[in-house]
């Protein structure tokens, strides 16, 4: 799933070639990708509007119009193309925008999960995620307060949206394990130490996730805009490394499952204490 690297990369490439043009219309073949809309509604909606201005909120591509804001989550398998609109069909583009100057933003997503909004107040969508990761806002004072409380296992109080928006099963499994802490630790465990790495921790993993535009598994997986890979693969420690050593102390990383997620470990450097 794009997670806040992948859509960040996709907000910053799009932000160079899209503020001023003008959508031309829309077209979906998948109406069940648009929760309020009709694919009428958005191809009339969007007519007309230039883009003013493209970001990202967590996991959403937010783009503002003349008027409305075009929100996208990319959800398990979806990536954007930028291509001319004469450029041979996209059986997988089941949401497609026109643009001036005869391009396409196509909405390649073969597993149909992701979804598209046109809205007036972006609120509607975005309204009840957390902060930014990498915001300012986040301080680590903030952080902190915001997990005090919190009696749930680790990974899915980092993997909540409204704890912080951005953070799914890579970049989490990468955290916990540079914070050296289980994904089935309570949360109301962690002692000031424990917070204070695990804040910078998923700071950093983002950020470097940033860097790298992205992590790709598979030539079907995530591109950017022009079709390249991420290279965030190419250095992450546990997730997908069943098996394989540890790159801090060689043990073999462990899989389990938290949440219904498969989840990635070092038993070694990330000990499960016992409970009470």
């Amino acid at each position: 799933m794009p997670e806040l690297p992948e859509v960040e990369t996709y907000a910053r490439d799009l932000a160079g070639v899209l503020p001023g043009r003008v959508l031309t219309g829309a077209w979906t073949d998948w109406p069940n990708q648009l929760p309020l809309n009709t694919p009428a509604g958005l191809d009339a909606g969007v007519r007309g509007q230039a883009v003013a201005a493209v970001g990202r909120r967590g996991k959403h591509l937010v783009v503002r119009l003349t008027r409305d804001w075009l929100i996208i989550h990319l959800k398990m398998s979806g990536r954007l193309q930028l291509v001319p609109a004469a450029s041979p069909p996209n059986p997988h583009a089941h949401v497609v925008f026109g643009l001036d100057g005869g391009d396409a933003l196509r909405f390649h997503d073969p597993r149909k999960f992701g979804r598209v909004y046109l809205v007036a107040d972006p609120a509607v969508v975005l309204g009840a995620l957390g902060p930014e990761p990498l915001g300012d806002a986040l301080t680590l004072d903030r952080f902190r307060s915001r997990l005090a409380g919190r009696r749930g296992r680790l990974k899915p109080v980092v993997l909540d949206q409204t704890f912080v928006a951005g953070i799914g099963n890579i970049y989490a499994d990468e955290a916990l394990w540079a914070a050296r802490l289980h994904p089935l630790r309570r949360a109301d465990s962690l002692d000031e130490a424990e917070v204070a790495r695990l804040y910078a921790a998923i700071r950093d993993v983002l950020a470097r996730g940033v860097a790298a535009r992205g992590t790709s598994f598979s030539t079907g997986g995530y591109r950017d805009l022009t079709g390249n890979l991420g290279e965030m693969q190419g250095t992450l420690a546990v997730f997908r490394r069943t098996g394989a050593p540890c790159p801090a102390c060689g043990t073999p990383i462990a899989r389990l499952v938290v949440a219904q997620r498969g989840t990635h470990v070092c038993p070694a450097c990330q000990p499960l204490p016992l409970e009470r």
